[in-house]
């Protein structure tokens, strides 16, 4: 059996190891811890700024660099933070079920074909119906 890195799962591995709403809170809280990286290299390069004030030229180099790499990171976990919140934010809204409106209370379905692609189809555990979920 191949190894399988937990931290990077699939839509489908991380549903079928962990269902649906423990995904969505990992997912969460996940985009959230990237938000805070975000703010503490934001803190940083600020900080950075303010060491520049009366420094050798060797000193302003260094903090040039760091700020230069702060500033790389803030705007990474930026992005990372809204493309994980937004994606499990799109699937929050396809988990109800069209029939009975129960909210995250399904089972995933057979692919329809070796390569289903972004569609995952589903089945409501409490009353049977079947729909897709699109993972785009």
């Amino acid at each position: 059996m191949p190894h399988r890195n937990p931290l990077n799962r699939t839509l489908v591995q991380g549903i079928q190891d962990l269902g649906f709403r423990r995904w969505y809170e990992r997912e969460l809280l996940s985009s959230h811890a990237h938000m805070a990286l975000a703010l503490l290299a934001t803190v940083a390069m600020l900080a950075s700024f303010e060491a520049l004030r009366g420094a050798s030229a060797a000193e302003k180099l260094m903090n040039t660099l760091f700020i230069l790499g702060c500033g790389a990171v803030a705007v990474w976990a930026m992005r990372r933070y809204l493309f994980l919140l937004m994606h499990a934010e799109s699937l929050a809204n396809q988990a109800n079920c069209p029939h009975c409106q129960a909210y995250g209370r399904f089972q995933l379905g057979e692919p329809t074909g070796p390569r289903h692609g972004p569609d995952v189809p589903v089945c409501c555990t409490r009353c049977g119906h079947r729909w897709t979920l699109r993972d785009d």
